[in-house]
């Protein structure tokens, strides 16, 4: 990436810069996209807020913390985080490799063991199955989650776990695993939670489609903190939302509900403040499963 005109990197010096140069802000050694004006007060390199260190005076930048520069920090606090705080870890994409590998497994599952399998996982509210009366109004509030890994056809599922893979990657890449994972799973119950409201309550329900939207809807947010160019991923979005209410057997509910979690979330994990940037993050995540749960009791009080 091109260095900013006036980085550390910049040959020129600071009495060859131009008028240009010298409006325009250092960018973050180890953030090249992020312009600031803080600096190591030891190396002075510049250094954004994710990545600078409280010292005896002023701030550092990790590096210098980590050659021992007396801070008196521990070594985690020089760890490199993610820009919405969480672990930078050696594989990035080891949560969506193992959520794509339970679906597969899942789907494996539901071709040797056949509906009797299917029947007993997926999102319905209330209907007669094998003889009783089944379904989350009577107690089997897991279809909300287990409908989640459940898919109704190749089709079905190579088009989820594509998307899993080409969405779901770079985002638990720049949120980190843990906060990932509750927005992919909180995102997912919402749209379980919406679909279980709307839907006919004999109407059966599956896919992972209700958490990707929530990671779509997550990615629009970030890339629009990040000033990234967003027409891409609304083109995406739009194709997707048509595909949602142009197709018979589909259930748009848990697209919706996934989406607007996404968002919510989405936006909770990368404007939250620093200094209490996990409690808001998962502060707001919780507050999404209240609706989730608010919602599934209102339904069942409504058909029992």
């Amino acid at each position: 990436m091109d260095q900013a005109p006036g980085s550390p990197q910049d040959p020129q010096g600071p009495g060859d810069q131009g008028p240009q140069d010298a409006r325009s802000l250092p960018t973050c050694y180890r953030h090249p996209d992020r312009e600031t004006g803080i600096r190591c007060t030891r190396c002075e390199r510049p250094i954004c807020p994710e990545c600078r260190v409280d010292a005896p005076v002023g701030f550092q930048c990790p590096d210098c913390v980590r050659s021992g520069s007396g801070t008196g920090h521990p070594a985690t606090a020089a760890q490199p985080r993610t820009l919405a705080g969480g672990k930078i870890a050696a594989d990035p994409r080891l949560v969506t490799k193992v959520l794509i590998g339970i679906n597969l497994a899942a789907f494996l599952v539901q071709m040797s063991v056949g509906d009797r399998f299917t029947d007993s996982f997926d999102l319905f509210g209330q209907a007669w199955l094998s003889g009783e009366m089944q379904g989350v109004a009577e107690g089997q509030w897991y279809r909300l989650l287990t409908a989640m890994f459940l898919h109704g056809s190749y089709i079905h599922i190579m088009f989820n776990m594509l998307s899993l893979w080409w969405i779901g990657g770079p985002l638990e890449a720049a949120l980190g695993r843990a906060r990932y994972l509750a927005l992919y799973f909180v995102s997912g119950l919402a749209g379980s939670a919406l679909t279980y409201l709307l839907a006919a309550p004999n109407e059966p329900s599956l896919g992972a489609s209700g958490a990707i939207f929530g990671l779509f809807g997550a990615t629009a947010v970030l890339m629009r903190r990040l000033n990234y160019d967003m027409r891409p991923v609304i083109a995406l979005l739009v194709i997707n939302l048509i595909f949602t209410f142009g197709w018979s057997n589909i259930a748009w509910q848990a697209h919706i509900g996934g989406l607007v979690g996404g968002v919510v979330i989405g936006y909770a994990m990368v404007h939250a403040p620093r200094e209490r940037r996990a409690l808001i993050q998962y502060g707001v995540c919780a507050l999404v499963m209240v609706a989730v749960v608010a919602t599934t009791l209102v339904r069942t009080v409504q058909l029992t």
